[in-house]
């Protein structure tokens, strides 16, 4: 069998998740779950697939079950906070307050960790993402009450740390050895 059809039944089968979710989108949009609905919804996310260039998303096969408990309590606990956080700021400071537009490099070059981490963001009171740069692996967020060069530092390491804690989760092993090391104290010979 030639190179060419195996990749071909290849990235038919990368489509797969991606075709389910379109239909599955497709009946939430018309809110019908019917057989004849469904199908049709097929059939135009097989159309959709065809006639525009959609990249697969490549999964890493990896997922930490227990690390992905922890991030969920973690992000609640977040989310609840910058909450609290946001009515302060909206009913004591009100427009009193100062907001920022940060660059934040990742160390992931992943397609689906930089939407993850983009996504977890905007999740999250008080932040938002408006730009994506593919090509730096870099995320432009507006930040709210940031306005000094101390709270973009600040701001920008709390992003990264979400997306540290998606690599622990659901990262490559190699985006996760380059974590670990990045985290791990020098040894004693690298030390002046």
């Amino acid at each position: 069998m030639s190179t060419k059809v195996k990749e071909g039944k290849r990235g038919v089968w990368q489509k797969v998740p991606l075709l389910i979710w379109l239909v599955f989108v497709w009946g939430a949009l018309w809110q019908d779950f019917s057989l004849g609905n469904l199908v049709f919804g097929a059939l135009i996310a097989f159309g959709v697939s065809k006639a525009f260039y959609l990249p697969p998303v490549e999964l890493t096969g990896r997922f930490n079950v227990f690390r992905a408990l922890v991030f969920t309590l973690r992000f609640l606990g977040e989310v609840t906070v910058a909450s609290v956080q946001v009515l302060y700021l909206a009913v004591v400071r009100g427009p009193a307050i100062r907001n920022a537009v940060i660059a934040v490099p990742l160390r992931s070059k992943s397609d689906f960790l930089m939407t993850a981490t983009g996504h977890v963001l905007s999740l999250i009171p008080g932040s938002l993402v408006v730009e994506v740069d593919r090509g730096t692996s870099t995320l432009y967020v507006h930040a709210l009450n940031v306005s000094t060069p101390e709270g973009v530092t600040k701001a920008r390491a709390e992003i990264q740390e979400i997306e540290a804690r998606l690599i622990r989760v659901m990262g490559s092993r190699e985006e996760l050895a380059a974590l670990k090391a990045e985290t791990a104290p020098p040894s004693p010979r690298e030390a002046p």
